[in-house]
């Protein structure tokens, strides 16, 4: 089996990851969350590495940049999302800071990847 460009990238590996550990997570939320919370933290964490992907599949390094804007946006969104589901202690204590310290790691590698491709300029 081939491995797609994409694959290769690290930040796409550590976008892929969190998504996987969010939609983990999200599977004990109550039902009654079921059209709200939980499907908005997962179609928010599922954006990031879609967009990592869709980026990279385009030509040139403005495209990648507006879809890893896309995806440092929908990454503010994951964070703000686990902070509020934690409050509805939805999330252990220690859920949280795991999911909390994961999207900071992946939020540097994601920053610097939209440096590199000259992200500012878009």
């Amino acid at each position: 089996m081939t491995q797609e460009r994409w694959e290769r990238l690290d930040v796409w590996r550590q976008a892929d990851e969190m998504a996987y550990q969010v939609y983990l997570v999200t599977r004990k939320f109550p039902k009654a969350e079921i059209y709200g919370i939980t499907s908005q933290l997962r179609r928010a964490a599922l954006s990031i590495p879609t967009n990592i992907v869709e980026g990279y599949s385009r030509k040139g390094d403005r495209e990648l940049g507006r879809f890893l804007n896309v995806s440092l946006g929908s990454l503010a969104e994951v964070k703000y999302l686990i902070y509020f589901a934690h409050r509805l202690n939805y999330l252990s204590e220690e859920e949280y800071a795991s999911l909390n310290s994961g999207y900071d790691k992946l939020g540097k590698s994601l920053w610097k990847f939209y440096e590199a491709v000259g992200g500012g300029a878009v």
